[in-house]
């Protein structure tokens, strides 16, 4: 799973990297601050299933802290997108061509208004209105499909009326490099009313049809950066007003420092928390201010900076993942090495057995023989649909 962190320039997308990974993606007050896309490694925050089982686990492909799981995602930051970028303008060819392989975006937008649309500050007396920036962004986005699909749709229109090709087929062809396959082309179709098989039917709908592909095949979230500025919050309820639950408060800054100074041991703070402990008074000195800010503007208002609320939300309801455990022991919940409860895998809800089987090895899954469930012992099928917290022992064939 790969998820794209997108925006306009100096809206926060590399701090909320920062706040998710700590890698030290560069940060600045001034746009392109981003030109090379930053990658990095998160974690989704999960309850393990070893408190219930009663056991002490020792995760290997993942990190267990007092009951929780945190299980690794890959995101990527990427240059800032502004008006026009979809014809070149500002760096938005490398842009766009650098979240082909996202699953889903996250949209970094100034809630505060201070930034015009190519992220330049503002005076307090000319703020500009959020929203727009959604707009714009889906807006290029889709222009940048369209242009895609463009070049080549005289041509596209004639093979299929000569060779009776379907719709579906040439766009799951021609975008295939975006990562959008042809069960949401196919699915985007037939919600329009398009006649896939007749060509004559396709130009008037080509426009909604990509915006249909876009908003299926690569979600958005919304995330109102920069909360805890004075003009942030009555922005963030009016985005939240036309946008609805897709558009979460946050602050990147925040979660930045909270964790900064928890590997500081100047306090003890673990992501998405709505609160920290002090752990040494004199090693804050000068920030203390800074710190009672965020408790009571942020933590205390919201519930958290929200950072680790966004990426749940994404995994588990948009991604629809569930979280499970491979083990080669069922009584025991342990690998060969006898490590327990090695291993936690996030799959999307619907996987099967044989599925997951080859994910761990696709030996595994050519060899399946079938599977058990721990820690009732139950044996089940290649079609088995695996469900939240499952613990399961692949038997196969291959060694």
């Amino acid at each position: 799973m790969l998820i794209g962190i997108v925006g306009k320039p100096s809206s926060g997308k590399s701090t909320f990297l920062n706040a998710l990974t700590m890698v030290g993606a560069k940060t600045g007050d001034y746009p392109f601050t981003t030109i090379d896309a930053n990658r990095g490694t998160a974690y989704v925050r999960s309850p393990c299933v070893c408190k219930k089982l009663g056991v002490e686990d020792n995760p290997k492909n993942s990190i267990c802290n007092n009951g929780i799981r945190l299980l690794p995602i890959q995101f990527l930051d990427v240059a800032g997108l502004v008006p026009g970028a979809s014809e070149g303008k500002g760096l938005g060819n490398k842009f766009l061509d650098d979240l082909r392989q996202a699953d889903i975006l996250i949209h970094v937008v100034d809630a505060s208004g201070k930034l015009n649309a190519e992220g330049q500050a503002l005076d307090d007396s000319s703020l500009w209105d959020p929203l727009k920036d959604v707009k714009f962004l889906e807006e290029e986005f889709d222009a940048w499909i369209f242009n895609i699909i463009q070049k080549d749709y005289v041509g596209m229109k004639k093979k299929a009326g000569a060779e009776k090709l379907r719709l579906s087929v040439l766009l799951a062809e021609k975008l295939s490099g975006l990562n959008f396959n042809k069960g949401t082309i196919i699915e985007s179709i037939r919600e329009l009313g398009i006649v896939d098989d007749s060509p004559k039917t396709w130009d008037e709908n080509l426009q909604q049809l990509i915006t249909m592909m876009r908003q299926k095949a690569k979600p958005i979230v919304i995330v109102a950066n920069k909360i805890d500025q004075v003009t942030a919050h009555d922005n963030y309820q009016k985005m939240k007003e036309v946008l609805g639950d897709k558009v979460f408060p946050a602050s990147a800054l925040a979660e930045v420092f909270l964790r900064t100074e928890d590997e500081c041991k100047s306090i003890s703070y673990s992501t998405g928390d709505s609160s920290y402990q002090v752990l040494d008074d004199g090693k804050l000195g000068k920030k203390k201010p800074l710190l009672k800010k965020i408790k009571e503007e942020i933590l205390d208002k919201y519930g958290s900076t929200g950072v680790q609320e966004i990426v749940r939300y994404v995994v588990f309801d948009i991604m629809e993942m569930i979280v499970v455990y491979p083990v080669e022991d069922i009584a025991k919940f342990t690998d060969n090495d006898g490590n327990v409860l090695p291993d936690a895998f996030l799959v999307p809800k619907g996987t099967t057995a044989i599925e997951f089987a080859g994910k761990i090895h696709t030996d595994f899954a050519k060899n399946f023989i079938h599977a058990q469930l721990a820690p009732s012992g139950r044996r089940i099928g290649a079609d088995y649909e695996l469900q939240k917290n499952d613990i399961i022992k692949i038997v196969s064939a291959a060694k």
